[in-house]
């Protein structure tokens, strides 16, 4: 396998620039995810990794080999579509060996390689079968053994779940998982699905509007985002925001005064202090999973703890957990979307409590980056 490497890519079609200023190592045989709303370049940065696309500018490695100039079939990758693509006039054994057959690979080592393939996933009793007598899930492990009897360098996968129902994506996505580690692969995955990112990835490229805004392990962008689109992306349900303005500030203390009327004293410490000062437009983000919701107003705060008041909108009943909706204060705002557990007695139009530890609230500033991130940035 191999490294992949991007050095300031950026990839234009006349004046709309689609890729800026990409800068991004796949490290050899690490699992990376490239994750971000339709649109935001993913796809095409793929496709330019894998030479379907010429990139405008910037340098393009792969196992320390620069390949902006290479046609595809000489970069050492393989590629697997989001459509299968399959022939349908040839069997599973033909569509897996027809790339190698059009190489000029002898006969003998295209079925060992294709044996191979199917064996790894499973495929041995659908050799002789053609694609219309297979399910969709047997249908992309027949595409991804296409890939691998190449034994490329790096593996490409543009959105190959897309097209199966939920409960297929489920199994297909662990199937993948056990795929890279018995393969030990380079794979560079993109998705719109920020689950199947979390689930699969070894590091996740979070990109939007033609840049990374963040790149980390999954419970790195998760618990500590370096900004309001990162925060809100990853993570489902999504997390919450109140907007508001710091309207004063101590040396312990500093008092949030949200957009819908809500006030709330936070600690100093910990969010860069020196960079928060009085009448600072910010934004206040809690996860729905750190929220904990009890009957009735609040009549006493622990410390370390906020606390406020609100009346339950909706309640959303999944099994052991739920998710309720809950209208702040007045009711000014949006809801704040709370994680319940269990047969809580909460129902629509209750008055309910909600309270969350300090060490998990989140932070950003006018420009939505997170404080932690501008205290670190300053530090250095």
């Amino acid at each position: 396998m191999a490294e992949v490497r991007t050095e300031k890519l950026c990839k234009s079609y006349g004046a709309a620039e689609i890729l800026k200023d990409i800068d991004l190592t796949v490290e050899d045989g690490s699992f990376v995810v490239l994750v971000g709303p339709s649109g935001c370049g993913k796809s095409t940065l793929l496709r330019t990794i894998a030479g379907l696309e010429q990139s405008t500018t910037g340098k393009i490695e792969i196992g320390g080999r620069k390949v902006n100039d290479l046609p595809p079939a000489q970069r050492q990758i393989a590629m697997v579509f989001q459509s299968y693509a399959l022939y349908p006039h040839m069997d599973v054994r033909g569509n897996m060996g027809f790339g190698l057959k059009f190489a000029g690979f002898p006969k003998a080592e295209i079925e060992r390689r294709v044996q191979e393939a199917a064996r790894i996933l499973k495929l041995e009793a659908l050799l002789a079968r053609k694609p219309r007598d297979l399910s969709g899930g047997q249908r992309q492990r027949v595409a991804i053994g296409r890939a691998i009897v190449r034994e490329p360098e790096v593996f490409l996968f543009d959105e190959p779940l897309s097209n199966l129902d939920a409960a297929l994506r489920v199994n297909t996505r662990i199937e993948l998982a056990k795929l890279h580690r018995m393969l030990k692969a380079t794979i560079v995955y993109v998705t719109h699905d920020q689950v199947e990112a979390m689930t699969l990835a070894d590091k996740i490229v979070v990109m939007n509007k033609g840049r990374i805004e963040q790149a980390g392990k999954p419970m790195e962008l998760y618990y500590h985002p370096a900004n309001l689109f990162v925060a809100g992306f990853i993570g489902s349900p999504a997390m919450n925001f109140v907007p508001g303005r710091i309207a004063g500030v101590t040396e312990q203390a500093m008092v949030l005064q949200g957009d819908d009327g809500l006030q709330l004293t936070l600690p100093r410490a910990g969010w860069g202090a020196a960079a928060i000062n009085a009448g600072d437009q910010v934004t206040l983000g809690l996860r729905p999973e750190h929220l904990k919701v009890a009957a009735g107003a609040t009549t006493s705060i622990e410390a370390g703890t906020i606390a406020l008041d609100g009346t339950i909108d909706l309640i959303e009943r999944l099994g052991d957990i739920g998710y309720a909706h809950i209208r702040l204060g007045g009711g000014g705002g949006a809801p704040l979307v709370a994680e319940i557990r269990g047969a809580a007695a909460l129902d629509i139009n209750d008055r309910c409590s909600i309270s969350t530890d300090f060490a998990h609230l989140h932070l950003f500033d006018a420009e939505g980056r997170a404080f932690s991130k501008i205290a670190a940035r300053e530090a250095a």
